[in-house]
Formats: C-alpha cells, structure tokens, sequence
C-alpha cells in the first residue's frame, strides 16, 4: 500500500509539472492586465481608473471555458481603460495564495470591482448574479463607473449621466473646435454609455447623451426613432446622422471615422480634453491631397503599385534566377490574364509575359526587363506610368499607407477578378499604422451595413454580405479612372520610301480580297492571350516602324525573343554564317597546300 501511494504522487508531480506551464489561460499578449500578489495591492490603492478583476484558478473547469469570453469581453472594451481596466489573477500559482485568502477569495471564477481612488484597506466589492456573459459585464462596468459620486470618478471618465434640452438646445448653431455627438435614447438603454465610453481615447468628437423622455428635445430636433444620433459640426451647422443599424458598433464606427476624429497618441492618453481638434489631412503631405470616394477602387492606386514594383522593388535585384525569377513569371502572368481595366497596361504584362516564356534563360538581368517596362523598343499601345499617384490609399504624410495598401488592393481586386473568370488562368503554368487611417476591422459599417450584425451584444460579421460586397467593391465595375495616367501618343511611322517591293512580297494575298484577308485577324482577336507574334502580326495597323511586325511585307516571319528579329533577319544570320565558314576553309587549305610546298623545296635544296 504505501508503495502504491508513493506512485500516485510521483505520478500526480509529474502530470501537474507537465500541464503547469501548458495550463496557463491568459498571457502578456491578451488585451487585458495580468495581476499577482505583489502587484495587486498597490495596483488598485488610489488608482485613477476603476478596476474588474477576475480571480481564476487554471485548473478550475468552469474558468476554462470562461477563459474565452473573458478575452473577447476585454478586447471589446480596451478602449475603455483610462476609466476602467479589465484584469485577472490566477489563484492556482502558488505565489498567489495569500492574496487570494486576502480577499476571500472561495469559489472560482470570482469578480471583484474596485472603485477609483480606493484606500488600501479596500478588498473590492464581490460581482453577483447575471449570466456574466459579454453584454452582462459590459454593462456591469458601465454601472460600476455611474455608482461613483463626481469626487471618487475616475480622473479621464466623462460623465454617464443624461443631458437635458436646457443644456443642449444652446449648443445649437454654435461654432466649436470638434464634434458634439448626442446620443437620444430609452430610459433603460446603455447604448448611449457605451459609445461614450467607445470614444473616450478619441479627439475630436465629445459625445453625449439625452433620453427619449425630454419632449422638448425631441420636438426641437424632431427625433422620432430611437436610439438616434444628432451631429452638431464645428462650423454650427446640425443633421440628424444616418446610421444603418441603431446598434453600439455602428455609432462608435460612424463618429470615429468623422474628418479630423482620431485616437489620441500615447504622449496624450492622460489627457481628458475630448474637445481637441483633430488634425485634418490636408496640408500633411507633400504630395497634393486628392479627394477620393471610399467606396471606390482607383485603378491609379493598382497602377502605383506596379510602378513601383517594377521599377523600385524589383530594381534591388542586379538579375533573377531560380525561384524568384519562376514566383515572377507567375506574378507577371496572373497579372496580365486578371488584371481587369485593360489597356496599356494589360498590353505591357502580356508582352512581358509572353517575352519571360519564350526565353529559354535560367538566369535574366534586371536591366532587360526594366527596357522592357519602359518600352524602350517602342511597341504600340505598351505603357506604365512612371509617377506615383495614391488616391485611395494616400496617407496623411510619406511613408504611410501608399505602397502596401496598394499592394493589398490589387490583391484583391485580381481575387474577385478571378471568381468571375475562374478558366483565365487555365493552361497557364505555375503565386506602419496611419493615424489618419487606423487599421480598422474592415468593410466598415458606412461601406456595409448587411456585413455587420449583434448576436447577444456581441459583433459577428455576415459572410455572405461580405463575399457579396468583395465581389462588388473589388469587381471591374466599381474601379474608377479618376486621377489615372493616360499613355503618351507616339509619333506616326514615316512613310515606306518603297512601297513597290512590299506589295510584290505577297501578290497572293492581293488576289484573295478583302474578306479572306480579314479572317485570321478576327481569330486572333479572339483569341484570350495574344502572344507577341501575333502582336507583331497587327504591328502595320497599330502604327509601328515598317520592318518590325508581320505586315504585308513579311508573310513568313515571327517574331524571334521579342527582340525585334524575325525569319528574315535570322536567315541572313545564317547565311553570313555558313559564308563564313566557307571562306575560314578555304583559307585554312590555302595555306596548308602552300606550307606543303614550301617544305617540298626546301627539302630539295638541302640534297
């Protein structure tokens, strides 16, 4: 027996060293404030913030399922933390069993809020009752921040409580430096608080809340639906602010993406003015601003990004070879079959497509494919604008946003373009933040309204809604030319001095007529991805040099490498070969028949 149980304990330290350092539920990572006996005392005395601490033991079952919700809960609210701060303690870390006898601590999970500016005598107040899921805690916190008197609020805490119409109705038509939100709602509803609260870290906008009980109000800012926000702007002018869902997220999304709303940098968070302009972005770049429609893709932003990365990213590779020249190949190709505006640009990735194909080379210089970007041979209709335009991916200043964004929107656009055409690429081979722009859970609720639903207080998105709004945001319909380069007009070819020898190339194709000429250029019309022959075979009519397509002078040839040789160039080429070597022959024998015969007379001589 007493061996038995001497292996039960072995057996039990090695289970809990091995599931020890695993069973941890929380880590530095989690949006929340991760406490310990020897923190949690002088964290909560004379805060100036509320606190909602959790007191959790990681073995406990019911916190393991809770771990979930708890995370989600903090991160709905990490906006909140100057008034108040979600956190946890782990009771089960032997280190933490004092604290947690402390502060009575009995049953798990246990909540625990302490008021801001508490005294150190202070053990919290124990959270009882409710179901505790996402929409109870957060209301919960809301009433905790309104059960304090005006002297022990939290220092950055705006106030919860109602504005009547004696205070507002004043507010009217005047000028100011921000926003002034007023939220009208029910009696019960805490959407007002909430989006206060949602907003407290942002500048610009102070938001305010009245309640659907104040008649004098309502009939003045004939409010009739609640809960309903009315904007009043800086210039005293006032609207009724349309939302698409009268629910917390769509507010709080609505208000932070006003003109010159933005969160407060780290150096101001301690900062309570609400009422501090934001900066607006004109004037903090030194490129232009351009006006631009959010709800549009610019093919000036898919542009900018091919430019620079051909002619910037690219050119830090002296050649390609091996992986990246096969990953570019691949980038050229999807590019040239799904970009979906056309045009020169198409023309360009399809020429340099075809040219990276045809060339039997395991290694290629940079310098090749950039004459090629920048149409050094001069083919028609080829072209990519050497300057960078950001419309709808401009930052407030260099250096944000542009080039990724760019990227980005053009990986989308050449997704949606592919479920359209899902056969293009068949056959065809071997793929900083902005503080004027906060990356942001996106499509925002003013670009999708059906992308965006509350399930018990929480948000969820609607997938469906979100694939039928990536299909129209990024489809060929909804990209805009605004602001794109339009291509250089080339000169006119000069005139053929002899047009005599280029109609007595092919006197058949004189005989045939019109209508048997015009056949093969309707099939290469329709063909999905001409290859440069048969560009070569247009060249004539798109107003290329004479000499270099397969006009009506050059029935036979085909363009060699793209590099402007065709079948009669090359067979001059072997010609002068094959002369050439004649000639080296006939030298050689020369010479060998006259060192024979010097040797025969010398031998001679010598008898």
């Amino acid at each position: 027996m007493l061996r038995f149980w001497f292996k039960a304990a072995v057996v039990l330290w090695l289970v809990h060293e091995c599931l020890g350092p695993a069973a941890r539920l929380y880590t530095e990572e989690d949006p929340l404030v991760i406490l310990s006996s020897s923190s949690l005392t002088p964290t909560v005395t004379n805060s100036s913030s509320a606190w909602l601490v959790q007191f959790y033991s990681s073995w406990c079952g019911h916190c393991i399922q809770y771990s979930s919700t708890w995370k989600t809960m903090a991160q709905d609210v990490k906006d909140w933390q100057q008034a108040i701060v979600v956190s946890v303690l782990d009771c089960a870390q032997e280190e933490n069993f004092d604290a947690c006898k402390d502060y009575g601590i009995k049953f798990y999970p246990t909540f625990k809020y302490f008021r801001a500016h508490s005294l150190s005598t202070d053990k919290g107040t124990t959270c009882r009752g409710g179901d505790r899921t996402i929409q109870f805690m957060r209301q919960l916190m809301v009433d905790i921040l309104q059960n304090h008197t005006q002297v022990d609020r939290p220092d950055h805490c705006p106030s919860l409580e109602p504005v009547s119409s004696v205070e507002l109705l004043p507010l009217l038509g005047q000028r100011s430096d921000h926003y002034t939100a007023i939220i009208v709602e029910e009696p019960e509803s805490y959407v007002g608080r909430e989006v206060i609260l949602d907003l407290l870290q942002f500048s610009g906008v102070a938001v305010k809340r009245a309640l659907s009980s104040d008649r004098h109000l309502l009939d003045t800012l004939k409010i009739t639906t609640f809960p309903s926000v009315y904007l009043l702007h800086p210039n005293g002018t006032h609207t009724h602010l349309h939302v698409e869902k009268r629910l917390r997220f769509f507010f709080s999304s609505l208000l932070r993406m006003l003109p010159g709303v933005q969160r407060r940098p780290k150096s101001d968070s301690n900062s309570s003015n609400v009422g501090q302009k934001g900066a607006l972005p004109h004037g903090q770049s030194s490129d232009p601003w351009r006006n631009f429609d959010r709800s549009k893709v610019y093919t000036a932003d898919l542009e900018s990004a091919l430019h620079y990365l051909l002619r910037v990213e690219l050119a830090a590779h002296a050649s390609l070879e091996g992986d990246e020249l096969r990953v570019f190949k691949d980038l050229v190709t999807l590019v040239a079959k799904l970009y979906p505006v056309g045009g020169s640009v198409v023309k360009l990735m399809e020429t340099l497509s075809d040219w990276l194909l045809s060339l039997p080379l395991q290694q290629i210089p940079y310098q090749a494919i950039l004459d090629l970007v920048d149409n050094k041979m001069r083919i028609s209709g080829v072209f990519l604008g050497a300057e960078i335009r950001w419309v709808g991916c401009q930052g407030s200043r260099p250096g944000l946003r542009g080039y990724p964004c760019s990227l980005w929107t053009l990986f989308h656009v050449l997704t949606v373009r592919h479920d359209a055409m899902p056969t293009a690429l068949e056959n065809t081979g071997s793929l900083s933040d902005d503080h004027l722009f906060p990356k942001a859970p996106w499509p925002s609720p003013s670009l999708c309204a059906s992308c965006h639903e509350e399930e018990n207080g929480i948000h969820v998105w609607n997938q469906d809604s979100i694939l039928s709004f990536l299909r129209h945001h990024y489809g060929a319909s909804n990209l805009s030319p605004q602001y794109a380069l339009t291509p250089p007009h080339l000169p006119a070819p000069p005139p053929d001095p002899n047009p005599g020898a280029v109609q007595t190339s092919q006197p058949q194709d004189e005989n045939r007529g019109g209508g048997e000429r015009k056949e093969p250029e309707k099939k290469a019309e329709e063909h999905p991805a001409p290859q440069i022959g048969h560009q070569a075979h247009r060249g004539k009519e798109r107003g290329e040099v004479p000499g270099h397509g397969r006009g009506e002078g050059a029935a036979g040839s085909v363009w060699i490498l793209g590099l402007g040789f065709n079948s009669v160039d090359m067979s001059l080429c072997v010609v002068l070969y094959v002369c050439s070597c004649l000639f080296l022959m006939l030298l050689f024998f020369f010479f060998k028949v006259r060192s024979r015969r010097w040797k025969l007379r010398h031998s001679r001589l010598h008898v």
